[in-house]
């Protein structure tokens, strides 16, 4: 509530020059606040540009220190995986998501050996990157079936655990999924690997690019609105989030992003947990594509980031992370 009126009171005071804003801002940034996704190809020795975002590319295992050795200097605290897993290795139950060869494992493996605890990993647990068909789960009759989902993602969570994956993130959406995955983990005395839940995930029209980039946009059989949020709602975000809380979620997730600055600030308030935002392929397209064309300046990179701050997330994963040192100068 504010106290006092005009003239006695001028809040343009505090804006009056540089030192004084400083001193006065609610929100910051810094690399601490970020997650650096990486896709992943197979081969040796290859960077592989991403059309549908620019900057954005994927790379061979042997290749991706050059990125890590970034990360680690600029003070990024954790990575994201994401394979473009070969369509010859799909099938309709996503089996190469349990192959102990695939490249999240092999990627878990090469970093844990080359940087031990020098940067978190956090892993996707869903089966969207191995299916022909590109949905999360296993498909009976025209319906994603979840029970029988859940146990795919159960042994895949255990694999990429057992490969040392830092932070587990299921995406897929599933009913009932975070609390059976804890359950799995304990049993199997990783007490300590973190669940990073995306609790509040819609299903949304900006994912494009990101579909492009591990390969499953071409393959996607009709959409996911069976079990990804519908974007109109908000009370029922509130009900996930609770939900995947009980279950035993460490931190949780909204996605998209900024058309979701509404839920990330909800969920905040409410649940006084970690909240993390995820700046999707097809918001970073968007607002890149928009500084190449000149229509915007690159000052609006730092806007669209902060306005996460604002809302209550505790940390973005967003593909300017490896340059968000050069961005916030």
């Amino acid at each position: 509530m504010i106290t006092g009126k005009y003239p006695n009171l001028r809040l343009r005071r505090n804006r009056k020059e540089s030192w004084s804003r400083r001193l006065t801002q609610e929100s910051t940034l810094s690399p601490n606040d970020f997650i650096l996704p990486i896709f992943l190809i197979d081969g040796s020795n290859k960077k592989e540009s991403i059309s549908t975002m620019p900057g954005v590319y994927r790379y061979t295992i042997n290749r991706i220190s050059q990125i890590l050795d970034r990360a680690i200097k600029i003070g990024i605290p954790m990575v994201a995986l994401f394979p473009k897993t070969k369509n010859s290795l799909k099938n309709e139950v996503g089996s190469e998501s349990l192959n102990e060869n695939n490249l999240v494992c092999k990627a878990i493996v090469e970093i844990k050996k080359k940087y031990k605890n020098q940067i978190g990993i956090m892993c996707d647990v869903a089966l969207d990157p191995y299916t022909s068909h590109g949905h999360d789960g296993l498909i009976r009759s025209n319906q994603i079936i979840n029970d029988e989902t859940i146990e795919v993602l159960i042994n895949q969570s255990l694999l990429q655990a057992e490969m040392g994956c830092d932070v587990l993130a299921p995406s897929d959406m599933m009913d009932g999924r975070i609390g059976k995955i804890r359950k799995a983990l304990d049993k199997s005395n990783y007490q300590n690997v973190q669940i990073l839940s995306y609790a509040a995930k819609y299903a949304s029209s900006f994912y494009g690019p990101f579909r492009d980039a591990v390969g499953s946009k071409g393959s996607l059989k009709g959409d996911k609105k069976t079990y990804q949020m519908d974007f109109r709602n908000s009370d029922e975000a509130l009900r996930e989030v609770a939900l995947d809380i009980k279950e035993g979620a460490d931190m949780v997730m909204v996605k998209p992003g900024m058309p979701y600055l509404d839920i990330i600030k909800s969920v905040k308030e409410k649940f006084k947990i970690p909240v993390f935002a995820y700046q999707v392929s097809g918001e970073y397209s968007i607002i890149s594509n928009a500084i190449q064309k000149k229509l915007v300046n690159e000052d609006v990179v730092v806007e669209s980031l902060m306005a996460f701050k604002r809302a209550g997330a505790n940390a973005i994963v967003s593909y300017y992370a490896d340059r968000i040192d050069k961005i916030l100068k």
